[in-house]
């Protein structure tokens, strides 16, 4: 409780000193950890304290001690939507501006708007709200961001289609991982704390499982460490003689390789807090009007990914990948490579390993390390 208060009333502080709003996320590993119930904890102490707090949006699940939270704190209306015969409910971003509260509790940061909106994502409306010199203290879980999005795909058999680039992240103040064990997660599971009883069973059988619940929990950890090694990158004055790095994806138009290579290396600049680049280099036989209708949306999803994770997108027309791959290194003065495991037949390696040989010994010579991601 200490630590909360702590965490509490530093934000409070990075609130005071900045014109522009404060960002703070609360990460956890899996629905039911207790992220909604911090925030609102969070919420009740900037009250105390005569912090003029809105509830924005928040999504209770119907859990009754989250719902107990809310009580006594000023709840923001929601806006009423039509769609597709229905009527929806969202976040009333206009009327949060309007009153521009200093805080704002801003629930499922990977939430996707109703069409016909300004913004076509939650996390954008949030942008806008920061802009504006509102402070917001907003929740995720770990499967939502886009760069670890596959990994969670991998480990619990489930695609997430709601997913925050991991700019957003990086644009946060403050990270905070909200973390219990399997065994305390499942427990709470079963007290019907988290799902109604009707998906208690089902859900033990697939998505809270120790094994699952294990390597997700590692995830959160990773990720909220990673935006703490970064927070003091940029905030400790460190030595000037280290290397700055500095990533270049290479990229072709093979869709899923491309996608993989895309993510790994956002990891990696993400982990080191620094720029990174992605090279397309279109030769003749991918030439636009003889590539696949089909590979050319792939390679365009594949931009738009990067760019989304925060890579600076290089496309160059040359028939000489690897003197291109150099050339483009040495002027981005790159210093880490990144390239996907070759998937050659016999004859292809013999033919190909020249021009391999020929990128080691250039990136050696400029000390330009080279990554080769399975």
């Amino acid at each position: 409780m200490e630590e909360e208060k702590k965490s509490a009333e530093h934000f409070l502080n990075l609130i005071r000193q900045s014109k522009r709003g404060k960002f703070k996320i609360y990460i956890g590993m899996s629905a039911g950890v207790g992220k909604t119930y911090r925030m609102l904890q969070e919420a009740h102490r900037l009250l105390a304290n005569g912090v003029d707090v809105k509830i924005g949006y928040i999504e209770t699940h119907r859990r009754k001690e989250t719902e107990a939270l809310t009580k006594g704190l000023p709840v923001m209306e929601r806006k009423r939507v039509f769609y597709k015969g229905k009527e929806l409910e969202e976040m009333d971003v206009q009327a949060i501006l309007s009153i521009h509260p200093d805080v704002v509790i801003v629930d499922e940061l990977a939430h996707t708007n109703i069409p016909g909106g300004k913004n076509e994502k939650r996390w954008q409306d949030v942008i806008d709200l920061l802009e504006a010199g509102i402070s917001v203290i907003s929740a995720i879980n770990i499967q939502h961001i886009e760069s670890i999005n596959e990994e969670v795909r991998i480990i619990t058999g489930i695609a997430v289609t709601e997913r925050v680039p991991d700019k957003v992240l990086q644009q946060a103040d403050e990270v905070v991982n909200i973390d219990l064990t399997a065994d305390e997660l499942i427990t709470r599971l079963k007290e019907g704390k988290i799902y109604p009883a009707s998906k208690i069973e089902i859900s033990l059988r697939h998505f809270f499982q120790p094994e699952k619940i294990l390597q997700l929990r590692e995830l959160a950890l990773k990720e909220v460490a990673s935006q703490v090694e970064r927070k003091v990158d940029a905030e400790i004055t460190v030595d000037t003689r280290l290397r700055h790095e500095r990533f270049m994806a290479c990229i072709s138009s093979n869709p899923e390789t491309a996608k993989m290579i895309i993510r790994k290396t956002a990891r990696l600049a993400s982990y080191y807090n620094s720029k990174w680049y992605v090279l397309y280099v279109q030769t003749p036989v991918e030439d636009a009007n003889r590539i696949k209708l089909s590979l050319q949306r792939h390679l365009i999803n594949n931009f738009k990914l990067a760019t989304e994770l925060g890579a600076e997108v290089i496309q160059v027309k040359n028939q000489h990948i690897t003197k291109t791959m150099v050339r483009v290194a040495e002027e981005k003065q790159i210093t880490t490579v990144c390239i996907g495991k070759p998937h050659f037949g016999i004859w292809q390696v013999i033919l190909k390993t020249h021009s391999f040989n020929q990128l080691l010994s250039k990136l050696s010579k400029s000390d330009t390390d080279l990554i080769i991601l399975s």
